[in-house]
């Protein structure tokens, strides 16, 4: 039987100082990254919506197969069960051999919040000391140990459209260390309001299901970096046109943020955005064919919808530390 490895093994096995580093080198290899397949379920559908399952494969020739399913039901708010759930199955690319199963979750929540931490490597400003966290839901506190694990940020606000959750989200940081990431010199509070906290934001994230656009151009200072990784769907938005008009944008995928991000396709369907606005995806990024951040009061954007190159990089990692803690063969 193969093995499964859980939540607690893949978060050991991802510090995000590693996975950053290790995401910077992947999207510098050749990686096969299918657009993902995504299938209505009939079975379990429900009025508040069907049940979707989503496949995301991706492999290097000379490595590791990775293949992610999630199902989304939307109907299981009611069921008082997660709205997500996910595994993720590694073979090997050469043999086919299966070689783990791995919890998806974690490794998904992980994954997305190194990914915005690289990519604010090359888009916010080098002197970036505050971070506003928009929104309170589960990948919240991921991105805000992601960013803060990889560059000397002083200060962390978070928003949320409720003050409780907000405050829970702040205790739950401070439980967790966030502010001893450098000797303690962080600190950790509740932004009471959105559009002051987006002011003095030098790098604002935003981690929400909103249909609505959350951030406004109209209240940013010049330099802020915008990293926008809630909105998966063309119908949802988190940032207004506004903004997005006036920022030089990046993605992490042109193939997944061209097909499935409302804060890129609605404002490029009305013309208040050009496709020529979007200046290069993380791969681009990581390989030098793009400097990233031109200006230090250059407003930038990172919008991503998820890549599987994430995943296999990521499980790649969690794999190899297992192997190198499993006992020697008999």
């Amino acid at each position: 039987m193969i093995p499964f490895l859980t939540a607690a093994q893949v978060t050991a096995a991802l510090p995000y100082p590693a996975l950053v580093d290790a995401l910077r080198a992947i999207y510098t290899k050749p990686v096969q990254a299918p657009p993902r397949h995504v299938h209505q379920l009939v079975a379990g559908a429900t009025p508040a919506g069907p049940t979707t399952l989503l496949l995301m494969p991706a492999w290097q020739p000379d490595a590791n197969l990775g293949v992610k399913l999630v199902t989304v039901a939307a109907g299981n708010g009611a069921r008082n069960l997660p709205s997500v759930h996910s595994i993720y199955l590694l073979f090997d690319t050469a043999t086919g051999v299966p070689l783990a199963m791995l919890d998806g979750e974690e490794l998904t929540q992980r994954r997305t919040a190194a990914a915005s931490a690289l990519a604010a490597s090359y888009l916010a400003r080098p002197d970036a000391a505050t971070l506003l966290i928009v929104g309170t839901g589960r990948l919240a506190p991921y991105l805000a140990a992601a960013h803060c694990s990889v560059r000397a940020l002083r200060r962390v606000l978070v928003w949320g459209r409720s003050a409780q959750g907000a405050q829970a989200l702040v205790d739950r940081l401070r439980r967790q260390g966030l502010g001893d990431t450098f000797g303690g010199a962080v600190t950790i509070e509740v932004a009471p309001d959105l559009a002051i906290a987006a002011g003095a934001g030098d790098i604002i994230s935003c981690a929400t299901t909103s249909t609505t656009p959350l951030v406004h151009g109209a209240w940013l200072s010049g330099g802020t970096h915008v990293d926008l990784v809630g909105g998966f769907r063309p119908d949802m938005r988190e940032a207004d046109d506004a903004l997005m008009a006036a920022a030089s944008v990046f993605v992490d995928t042109y193939a997944g943020a061209l097909a499935e991000a409302g804060d890129l396709l609605q404002p490029m369907a009305t013309g208040l955005l050009e496709r020529a606005a979007i200046k290069a995806e993380l791969a681009e990024l990581c390989s030098g064919r793009h400097s990233g951040r031109s200006a230090k009061s250059e407003i930038t954007v990172f919008k991503s919808v998820g890549s599987a190159i994430q995943d296999l990089c990521a499980a790649n990692l969690v794999w190899a530390a297992h192997l190198a803690g499993a006992p020697p063969a008999a």
